[in-house]
């Protein structure tokens, strides 16, 4: 501690009292700055009301002027078939609109994304042996007359008409052709493919029968027919250019153009399955499954099994080739079942007849496979509501990208179709609700098997070709750069069809 003593610590004063006069004025200078602030406050809320005011106003002028001087907003836009302006394509969906009645194929632009422009189809101007010089020849066989004028002439109804059809909906006019996916271009340099309307299919059935080995020459030869055909096209200048793989080629009965499929292998073929081709030469990657023509009229009635008394039905050829040799086996085992219905016949109007009336009061039909996996019957079956029961193991079916088979047919793997009893057992379990439902889904599926539908079977085939075109482009520049040369086995551009077999849905 030092020395120094500590001072006394005071205690703190309060300031010293103001005099009256020195209050007065103290209190004046205060309310004077009070009154300054309040003023100031008061400048700036009015300037702060007079800038929104501004704003608002600005705001309603632009409201205004967007409202009564943009087209896409005008009046004239609020009818009843109103085209929403590109901002607002989000606020209503197409279905939406749909449902409201407000959507149509005009207003379809202003919806980004949800419209691609059609394809664009040549159809090859071929010389005339090729299409209605067939169908003069098939008349000729069958004791028809020469005519002037050979496109007078009527294809013949037969399964696989297709040709037919896609050729008579490309000659229409485009007026005629509204909500087609494909429009046909006259300049091929506008053209994503090219189509070649060779009627391949009738050509093997222009001959009555075959002709006796005695015979030097037959009257009709589809297989110059086919050489001709593609002698021809690789002649022409857009062939050359990729190949054939942009161009489309139908071969709907399973042998037409045997003889040169694998000059056309390249090209996009539309068949009706894979039974008579190699993996080189058709894939479902590539290629197309075609419904078969239905022969039997269309079932228009009420959905219901009171009616349908037939547990079982089939009519058609008993012998058959290939994997078809089950049907007789079937035959076997299902011909003395009582409430089912297995008939050995022909195609002929009488036995038509026959099948249109079975068809259309069973409740199943049966389908095996022909000489090949498929059959013309499932496509009988669809349209008379008769719920397909499906025996054959590699089939391959058309717009399986649109339809879930397994709800409107029953498929039944061969080993377990041909055990005794199972088949029909199975069928007698489905309960009447089941078969409802079936009935149900066959009927909202069916136009994609009616060629003679406004938007039926060919618009859809026609759908499935213009999904093609990607693919097409891919394997056209992947081609461009690779060195040509032989092969023992076939590249990756080949994707095999159908190779696990079927197991049964039941």
């Amino acid at each position: 501690m030092s020395g120094r003593p500590h001072a006394k610590r005071s205690k703190p004063t309060s300031p010293p009292p103001l005099s009256s006069s020195n209050a007065f004025q103290n209190q004046t200078q205060t309310q004077t700055q009070t009154l300054t602030l309040i003023s100031g406050m008061a400048r700036k809320s009015s300037l702060l009301k007079q800038t929104l005011a501004t704003i608002l106003i600005i705001l309603i002028v632009y409201a205004l002027l967007n409202t009564f001087l943009s087209p896409a907003n005008s009046f004239s836009s609020f009818s009843s078939k109103t085209t929403l302006p590109f901002n607002y394509a989000n606020s209503a969906s197409i279905d939406e609109l749909s449902r409201r009645g407000e959507f149509s194929r005009e207003n379809m632009q202003n919806f980004p994304g949800k419209s691609a422009p059609r394809l664009k189809v040549y159809l090859y101007d071929l010389p005339r042996r090729f299409t209605h010089g067939v169908i003069e020849h098939h008349s000729m066989a069958r004791g028809g007359r020469p005519v002037d004028d050979v496109t007078l002439l009527k294809y013949p109804g037969h399964q696989h008409m297709a040709e037919w059809y896609l050729f008579s909906d490309l000659i229409r006019p485009e007026s005629e052709r509204v909500g087609s996916p494909v429009v046909r271009v006259l300049d091929p340099d506008e053209a994503d493919l090219f189509y070649v309307p060779y009627f391949s299919s009738l050509s093997l059935i222009v001959n009555p029968a075959r002709p006796s080995q005695d015979r030097a020459r037959a009257l009709y030869s589809d297989e110059e027919n086919q050489d001709a055909l593609v002698d021809w096209l690789e002649e022409q200048e857009y062939w050359k250019k990729n190949n054939g793989r942009d161009h489309v080629i139908i071969a709907q009965d399973p042998n037409a153009l045997y003889r040169a499929i694998d000059r056309i292998k390249n090209s996009i073929l539309l068949v009706s399955d894979f039974g008579r081709l190699k993996m080189d030469q058709a894939s479902l990657v590539k290629d197309l499954i075609l419904p078969y023509s239905h022969r039997i009229s269309t079932y228009n009635g009420d959905l219901g099994v009171d009616k349908r008394k037939t547990t079982l039905f089939f009519m058609g050829a008993r012998y058959r080739k290939e994997g078809g040799k089950i049907r007789d086996l079937l035959f076997q085992l299902l011909e003395n079942e009582e409430d089912v219905i297995v008939r050995h016949g022909t195609q002929s109007r009488e036995n038509r007849r026959a099948a249109t009336r079975g068809m259309h009061t069973s409740k199943f039909c049966l389908n095996p496979a022909g000489d090949t996996p498929s059959a013309c019957r499932l496509f009988d079956s669809i349209v008379s509501l008769c719920v397909p029961v499906i025996v054959s193991d590699k089939i391959e079916l058309p717009f399986e990208d649109v339809i879930d088979y397994r709800k409107i047919a029953i498929f039944v793997d061969t080993a377990s179709a041909l055990k005794p009893g199972f088949l029909i057992s199975t069928l007698r379990s489905v309960t009447s609700e089941s078969i409802l439902e079936y009935q149900r889904e066959l009927k909202e599926v069916k136009h994609y098997f009616e060629y003679g539908q406004p938007n039926g079977t060919v618009n859809e085939i026609w759908r499935q070709v213009s999904q093609k075109l990607p693919l097409i482009k891919l394997m056209i520049n992947r081609e461009k750069r690779l060195v040509r040369r032989e092969q023992t086995e076939p590249d990756c551009s080949c994707v095999c069809s159908n190779q696990s077999g079927t197991d049964t849905t039941l």
